[in-house]
């Protein structure tokens, strides 16, 4: 096992500085064991706190509030901090604020928060339109004064009031804009309630839609409301559609999708003509329309999944013809872009021809593409930042072809991406953020034939409290792994801090389902680095930071590259001359959590504090039984134990919960919501138990638990603020980070 690689401790300095504040809490809560036997392949493991699992049961009830009683005690200490790192959060947030309006059909949307509001407040005003670039310069709109002729569509706060969770999964309105469909979830199981209003009235239609999943939209005629149903394991499987004015029980399925290994979708294509309906799962897809000018034939599939190509659409008409613009990894393991003529699906897959729009890079991945009326938008990803470039349609696909175009940023590392556009728009809107920026909407005039286009800033996040982003710095440093790979690493820390070997670090990592920790700019973390926190974003393999082969270097069978690259990235900081190597700390959410509990497993030395949010750390249980929320559909990522042994004897070696073992480790926060359907509660909670248990240190370890949150933790802005200053206390207190410089 990798696992035996990790160090022995006797020997090691104390993980953190003596000045520690937490109190002398009572003992931690012991759950019973109630051994349970689970067997695959011929390996047997005894699980003794599977029946933490039983939701309804008050004793399983009462274990977790004397689990939330015992991290109170343990962390009673770190209240004041958390007050101060709450406050830094608050005093730089400018709480009256409004977002940048966009503009669809003949009005204005945005949203604006309220100071001591938690939610916030959609509105609109009408457009003007005069037929020039005019029409899409939004309205100026400045927080804290009036804006003439709003109109209120959904206030946040009202809907929040009395309700012990609110988050908003989705809105649509009617071309005519006179409608406007929401979903709401007031438990945080990310199954939500559909209302309409009558904006024209303000008054609620009848038609109620309970138990929905994310997505909805209208109809072009407005007629008809898509939206998406889960099955019993939260696995988004059905598009229905509801008929306005008619009984919700007729409401009629479109589309099933019974393979559970398939995530559904849908959405509307860029020119509103189409219902275009998404199936797939890491590795291949599918597609298929919903011509809403001919709804009876019904949906039309793309290309079959039985092709193995994974690919998104984009239908639209170009110069009166019929063209489906395809992103896909045919032949193109970093995915390329194809024109193709919406008669060649019916084809044979051998026999279609694709017209080359932009070809396959191994340096470039290609993320997406769209399109307006005049020009395809790309969103690809080259020398790990995430970047737009944008084409004329003019000759699309022919030896006439334009040059692409991108908008270009005076910083090296930052993030560009789409922020919506519309089809008739001679604009898109794009946001910009880094590390130090805050985010910056753009409108990027499209360029005309041999121009480079405009950018126009529209807004800079406001950030108060003095914030200079010369007093920061954000670097590209490379870590080695064990097998020579170059990890790539964000360092970010303050300009004035003294790179004297005696400061203190926090490494974050995620790692998994190509998904790239991008830069971005967070005022909590701020609190960190002005304690003299040099913070590292491990950009480890499973993300997809430097193109589709780094995402697949870190799942199924190469998953174990993600914890040593984690790993090599510590002893990078560790041998920086920025730290102390017993003052660095680890953080990881979800998938990152998984990513905490293996590293706490292999290298607990390296680390005085670990926080895991909301921890996928019991994940070959959670696999292993398809029934459990959105197992099936991680089989793509970390392969199918069920049928695979060797899959199964691989997940074994590295899955934190089977990996527990004596060896003093850290102190361990593992945080987590009673409501959370995508990493259930009792993985923590059974995670915590086995730490306790077989640790041979003294450190505490602790379950935060919020009973009325879902995986994002409690509602609310200021509930997000306070989980985000409990999560930087515990881990500043743990390595000695507790003053202001």
């Amino acid at each position: 096992m990798t696992t035996s690689e990790a160090k022995d401790t006797a020997s090691m300095p104390p993980a953190a500085p003596a000045a520690h504040s937490e109190t002398a809490p009572a003992a931690p809560p012991v759950a019973k064991k109630v051994p349970v036997e689970r067997t695959h392949h011929g390996d047997t493991f005894l699980d003794n706190y599977e029946w933490l699992r039983e939701k309804e049961n008050p004793e399983v009830v009462a274990h977790l509030n004397a689990e939330q009683a015992y991290t109170d005690a343990v962390t009673a200490g770190q209240e004041q901090l958390r007050t101060d790192i709450f406050n830094e959060i608050k005093n730089r947030t400018q709480e009256t604020d409004l977002s940048v309006p966009s503009r669809k059909d003949g009005w204005w949307y945005y949203s604006r928060m309220v100071e001591g509001q938690a939610y916030g407040i959609q509105c609109r005003v009408r457009a003007e339109s005069n037929g020039t670039l005019d029409d899409w310069t939004p309205p100026l709109v400045e927080a804290g004064v009036p804006v003439p002729g709003e109109e209120i569509l959904l206030d946040g706060n009202a809907e929040a009031e009395g309700q012990p969770f609110f988050s908003i999964g989705g809105a649509a309105v009617t071309r005519d804009g006179n409608l406007y469909a929401y979903a709401v979830d007031n438990a945080g199981d990310e199954l939500f309630t559909i209302r309409i209003k009558d904006l024209r009235t303000g008054e609620l239609l009848p038609d109620t839609i309970e138990n929905a999943f994310y997505g909805l939209t209208f109809s072009p005629d407005g007629s008809t409301l898509f939206y998406m149903l889960a099955d019993d394991s939260w696995r988004p499987h059905q598009v229905k559609t509801h008929t306005l004015g008619t009984p919700v029980s007729d409401d009629k399925v479109l589309y099933q999708e019974d393979d559970v290994a398939m995530w559904t979708g849908f959405e509307i294509s860029a020119d509103r003509r189409h219902l275009v309906v998404s199936i797939g799962c890491s590795e291949f897809s599918e597609t298929r329309l919903l011509d809403f000018a001919a709804p009876d034939k019904g949906l039309q599939v793309l290309i079959p999944r039985s092709a193995e190509i994974l690919y998104d659409a984009e239908p639209f008409l170009l110069d009166g013809s019929e063209k489906v613009l395809l992103t896909h990894d045919r032949d193109a393991v970093n995915s390329m872009i194809s024109l193709v003529d919406a008669a060649e699906f019916s084809k044979p897959l051998d026999r279609q021809e694709w017209a080359t729009v932009v070809a396959h890079d191994d340096a470039v991945r290609v993320n997406g593409a769209t399109v307006t009326a005049t020009h395809m938008v790309v969103s690809l990803r080259k020398d790990t930042i995430e970047r737009i470039q944008v084409t004329a349609l003019e000759g699309l696909g022919t030896a006439e072809q334009a040059a692409a175009v991108e908008p270009v940023f005076e910083e090296e590392l930052y993030t560009a991406g789409m922020g919506g556009s519309e089809y008739e728009s001679p604009v898109i809107r794009l946001v910009y953020t880094s590390d130090f920026t805050p985010p910056r909407v753009y409108d990027y005039v499209l360029p005309a034939a041999g121009g480079q286009g405009q950018l126009l800033l529209r807004k800079e996040t406001p950030v108060l409290g003095g914030y200079r982003p010369e007093d920061y710095v954000a670097t590209r440093e490379w870590a080695v792994a064990p097998d020579g790979t170059k990890v790539p690493l964000s360092v970010l820390r303050r300009a004035d801090l003294p790179r004297d070997g005696a400061n203190a670090g926090v490494v974050y990592g995620y790692g998994s389902y190509e998904m790239s920790m991008d830069p971005g700019f967070g005022v909590p973390r701020l609190s960190l680095l002005d304690r003299g926190v040099v913070f590292v974003i491990a950009h480890v393999r499973g993300g997809g930071e430097m193109g589709r082969h780094w995402y697949e270097d870190g799942k199924k069978l190469n998953k174990k590259n993600t914890f040593t690259d984690f790993v090599a990235a510590t002893d990078w900081l560790a041998e920086s001359g920025w730290v102390d190597p017993s003052r660095i700390a680890a953080l990881g959410g979800s998938a990152g959590g998984l990513l905490m509990g293996a590293v706490a497993n292999l290298a607990p030395e390296k680390y005085a504090a670990i926080v895991a949010q909301v921890p996928f750390v019991d994940a070959l249980t959670t696999i292993l039984d398809p029934e459990l929320p959105l197992s099936a559909l991680e089989w793509e990522e970390w392969g199918n134990p069920i049928t695979d042994p060797e899959v199964y004897r691989y997940m074994k070696d590295y899955t934190p919960y089977e990996n527990v073992r004596a060896v003093a480790y850290p102190k361990i926060a593992a945080v987590t919501s009673f409501n959370d359907t995508r990493v259930l509660y009792v993985e923590p909670a059974k995670w915590v138990q086995e730490l306790r248990e077989k640790s041979t240190g003294s450190e505490p370890i602790v379950l935060k638990i919020e009973m009325d949150g879902g995986h994002g933790g409690a509602s609310g802005r200021y509930e997000g603020w306070k989980t985000r200053a409990w999560d930087y206390a515990f881990l500043a207190d743990a390595i000695g980070a507790t003053k202001l410089r």
